[in-house]
């Protein structure tokens, strides 16, 4: 019975691969941005100054972004690209890009459409993530680790 189990979740695994490992290393991105974070936040930075606080995001940011890029080009698209400056410079205009989409799509509802109880805020979010997530993944396949810049390098 665990034999049979096992066997149908590595198949599982093995039809599903890229997407699966995304989820992971998008798991792993979360920690590390966390992780950078709080350890900012309960260090050297201060949460109830508004400015650090931000310094905080933007940096944990920054290192997730940086972390994703790598697992994302190694693990995940098992990119070939040579090119690795524009293909990390596509990978981060993609972020910035889905960043701005989260950052108008929490104003729109939250904001403008006044959903701004603590309830609908975490609705809100969980959406949104999902979208962003989505859009991340469309973006990451689409535009950043094409499959024609891999065909090239092997020519």
């Amino acid at each position: 019975m665990i034999k049979k189990t096992k066997a149908k979740l590595l198949a599982l695994y093995k039809t599903h691969e890229e997407i699966a490992n995304y989820l992971i290393v998008g798991g792993l991105t979360t920690v590390i941005s966390l992780a950078v974070k709080y350890a900012l936040l309960y260090t050297i930075l201060d949460a109830s100054n508004e400015v650090q606080l931000q310094i905080s995001v933007i940096i944990s940011w920054i290192v997730s972004v940086t972390a994703a890029y790598y697992m994302n080009r190694k693990w995940v698209f098992k990119s070939a690209e040579n090119n690795i400056l524009l293909e990390a410079a596509k990978f981060y205009v993609a972020r910035i890009g889905t960043l701005l989409v989260e950052m108008f799509l929490m104003w729109f509802f939250v904001n403008f459409l006044h959903l701004d109880s603590d309830a609908w805020v975490a609705v809100i979010t969980l959406v949104v993530q999902v979208i962003i997530i989505v859009g991340n993944y469309v973006l990451s396949k689409l535009f950043v680790f094409t499959k024609k810049s891999q065909k090239e390098h092997n020519r």
